[in-house]
């Protein structure tokens, strides 16, 4: 039996607050956000609910794969990497 849905909305905003606090020059991986959410084996959830966000309060562009690259984004991987730089993350 699959585990309910019923707390994917505060999930979601679980990760949403701890990407939102990730600091300009900093970055975390999608495993640690997934740690710190609460459901460490969820990293590949915290990458599609990222996926989804355009909300440029949540700085979705910091958090990174756990082998250092810097994973997917919605505006593009060559995007990501030019705002990584800008703010030397990378």
């Amino acid at each position: 039996m699959r585990p309910s849905n019923s707390n994917k909305p505060d999930f979601t905003n679980r990760v949403f607050g701890i990407v939102r606090r990730i600091p300009n020059g900093k970055t975390l991986t999608y495993k640690q956000v997934a740690a710190l959410a609460g459901r460490p084996r969820a990293f590949r959830a915290v990458g599609n609910i990222l996926n989804k966000n355009y909300d440029p309060k949540i700085p979705c562009h910091r958090v990174i794969r756990s082998d250092g690259k810097p994973g997917g984004y919605n505006r593009g991987a060559n995007k990501k990497i030019e705002i990584l730089k800008q703010e030397s993350s990378i």
